[in-house]
């Protein structure tokens, strides 16, 4: 499946937020791009204009192309729950991310990339589909032979997996993690409205 590869930096300034990861050239120029930079006067953004926004920023956070996103909408909007904050439970609950939040990349793409080059198995099988959803109690950890992986085990000695991630258990013995439940709301750290998404796609 396609994904973006364009200019990182870029995408954050106009949604407004380091998306990807800690970006020093975003610290420094925190506002849109264009010709006069911060000085720029710009017009007021319609109702539109932010649904859409938030609706690109989680796509982008979560490395999400629009079909596979508004297919996720309709298996929220499906749910007993909260439509928006079921979405969000959805994108956390993909396999890339899960390799992500339990530390095994110090970025979301970096995960996609461990999955794809079948670096990482699931219930004892590896898996090759970063987009493939977890379900309560399956077990997320590193290939074998994959174990000895630099790029892994750098990510792992940074220490990055929240305090904040109780959806998730770290066995490091065994370099295995437990994808405990789905995540609430408050267990979600990302500065993501979804409700302007909902609106976005109810229209």
């Amino acid at each position: 499946m396609a994904r973006y590869t364009g200019p990182t930096t870029k995408i954050a300034r106009k949604l407004g937020a380091p998306i990807f990861k800690e970006d020093k050239a975003y610290e420094k120029r925190p506002y849109p791009p264009g010709q006069h930079g911060s000085n720029r006067r710009r017009p007021k953004k319609s109702e539109y204009a932010i649904q859409l926004m938030e609706k690109q920023k989680a796509k982008f956070t979560y490395g999400i192309l629009e079909k596979q996103f508004r297919n996720l909408f309709k298996v929220a909007s499906r749910s007993k729950g909260v439509t928006g904050e079921e979405l969000l439970r959805l994108c956390e609950s993909r396999l890339d991310n899960v390799v992500f939040r339990l530390g095994l990349s110090t970025t979301r793409q970096g995960a996609r990339q461990l999955v794809t080059h079948r670096h990482i198995v699931v219930n004892g099988q590896v898996v090759n589909i970063p987009s493939f959803t977890l379900r309560p109690g399956d077990l997320v950890g590193v290939r074998e032979r994959s174990k000895s992986l630099e790029v892994i085990n750098n990510s792992l000695s940074d220490n990055r997996k929240s305090s904040t991630d109780q959806w998730l258990v770290w066995n490091p013995d065994s370099m295995q993690g437990t994808f405990v439940d789905y995540p609430t709301r408050d267990q979600i750290p990302e500065n993501i409205k979804e409700q302007f998404i909902v609106e976005l796609y109810s229209k």
